[in-house]
């Protein structure tokens, strides 16, 4: 049997409604359509099948048994056709190209966590992808356009042509050490600590190096020998918190350890220290609405990490 190319999705509909209300009237004003409409769509599909479908009465209509199978059949299609609609539509909606967010590792544990819930409350079919690494590493990728924006300190002005900065905060450097650490029992000023302890401090690549070297040579302070380099924040996480080892390192990357108990921060004014830290995008970036929903939301998380404390203040 060929299929009649005429039969179309409102001749099923009205069929359909008019089974489920049992009568043209009430179906005529579920579908916001004429009684006449609705009974001339009926009448064609009985005459393009060359059947009736459905037994007029006083009382209402009675599917035929022709009708009671064409109805079985015209149910499914209908709803196939709507599960087809809903999945074009789930489809367009998570359609979103993802996000792709370079962060200095400071800003991966303090900043992102709580932007991206927001991000995710205004669009959760948006898939966000967070790559951490030092600022030349990231400012690397985003030429390439590898990254969408790079969010941590401003890189050095031979790598900043053809990119723009904004600032979101600053940031400052913190000493922190365990819990029970014997510097914490025996006083004396913090600084002298990094002569008497191991130091964890940041890689000669890091953008917080040299603020590190400046701040320790205007200071007088000579480190020790035994010193460890590192960018991993899990390894210098665990590493301080098992020895008597003083983490020198952005306030922001231990933020949360010190809320929390996990670390003590040893108490020295740092403003010298201070930093911008803030989004870098090419100047001929793109504006997406996803991306644009990230700022957003970093903006606002940003606002409210800006203290005393996180300042330096003594």
């Amino acid at each position: 049997m060929v299929i009649d190319n005429r039969i179309k999705f409102r001749h099923l509909q009205c069929f359909i409604e008019v089974v489920r209300q049992g009568g043209v009237v009430k179906a005529a004003d579920h579908l916001a359509l004429t009684q006449p409409a609705v009974s001339k769509k009926l009448k064609e599909l009985e005459e393009m099948l060359g059947v009736d479908l459905l037994d007029r009465q006083k009382k209402g209509v009675v599917l035929t048994p022709f009708g009671e199978t064409f109805l079985r059949h015209a149910l499914s299609s209908a709803n196939a056709l709507r599960e087809g609609i809903n999945s074009v539509q789930r489809a367009r909606d998570s359609c979103h190209p993802p996000v792709t967010v370079g962060a200095l590792p400071t800003v991966a544990a303090r900043v992102m966590p709580a932007a991206v819930r927001r991000f995710k409350e205004r669009l959760p079919d948006t898939t966000v992808n967070i790559i951490t690494g030092p600022i030349p590493y990231l400012l690397g990728r985003l030429r390439v356009s590898e990254l969408d924006i790079v969010i941590g300190r401003m890189g050095q002005p031979d790598d900043m042509q053809g990119l723009t900065f904004e600032q979101l905060y600053l940031e400052r450097l913190a000493l922190a050490v365990r819990p029970g650490h014997p510097v914490l029992e025996h006083g004396g000023s913090p600084l002298q600590a990094l002569e008497h302890y191991p130091v964890i401090m940041p890689t000669g690549d890091s953008i917080i190096r040299n603020s590190v070297e400046k701040y320790l040579l205007a200071h007088g302070v000579s480190l020790n020998a035994n010193q460890i380099e590192t960018v991993s924040h899990a390894f210098a996480r665990a590493y301080v918190r098992d020895t008597n080892a003083v983490w020198m390192i952005s306030r922001g990357a231990v933020a949360r350890d010190i809320e929390e108990g996990a670390l003590v921060e040893l108490d020295f004014d740092a403003r010298e220290t201070l930093g911008p830290v803030g989004f870098t995008r090419p100047v001929d970036a793109l504006a997406t609405n996803a991306m644009d929903v990230m700022i957003s939301c970093v903006r606002a998380v940003s606002t409210s990490i800006v203290d005393e404390k996180e300042l330096g203040t003594p």
